[in-house]
């Protein structure tokens, strides 16, 4: 198990949640897959909202003879629980689903719930949720590009598991 803080990327922990959004940032991150559903179990929230996604946890400047920058990014299961008021569109073709930005919005009726804008290059996605957890389920990756590979990522995965 290694430590924390993760020494190349200062990165503290590998649970977030709303409390933290004011320093999250999503920009570029990929989205894999995303999930919609209830729970079986009634312990757990009735509606939930998952992306499995590659969250970008430092963008790395370019060093002396090299063009682009590079990137630390780790596989991440976003989750918005009681959830409710799911709506977007979703128009990927053969792109992949990348984040430009998430917002919170100040509710716009009487229910306390914020609305979550999730604000896409190709794909816009709204929810009600009180708030969110985001588990990043591996080591951070020092990679050239914005996308893991299914391998570097260990695949699909909804796993709500932080790696450590």
């Amino acid at each position: 198990m290694n430590a924390l803080p993760h020494r190349p990327t200062g990165l503290e922990k590998y649970t977030w949640t709303d409390a933290d959004f004011e320093v999250m940032g999503w920009h570029d991150s990929t989205v894999h897959a995303i999930s919609v559903g209830e729970h079986e179990d009634d312990r757990l929230p009735p509606g939930r909202l998952l992306l499995d996604l590659d969250y970008i946890v430092q963008w790395v400047h370019p060093v002396r003879l090299q063009k682009r920058f590079s990137f630390w990014i780790v596989p991440a299961t976003l989750v918005f629980d009681e959830a409710w008021g799911i709506a977007g569109d979703l128009d990927p073709g053969y792109q992949l689903l990348e984040i430009a930005d998430l917002h919170r919005l100040d509710s716009p009726d009487d229910q306390p719930d914020p609305v979550w804008h999730i604000d896409g290059q190709n794909f816009d996605l709204r929810v009600r949720a009180s708030g969110f957890t985001q588990y990043l389920r591996k080591e951070p990756q020092h990679v050239p590009g914005q996308v893991l590979t299914m391998a570097q990522r260990g695949g699909i995965s909804f796993a709500e598991v932080p790696f450590v």
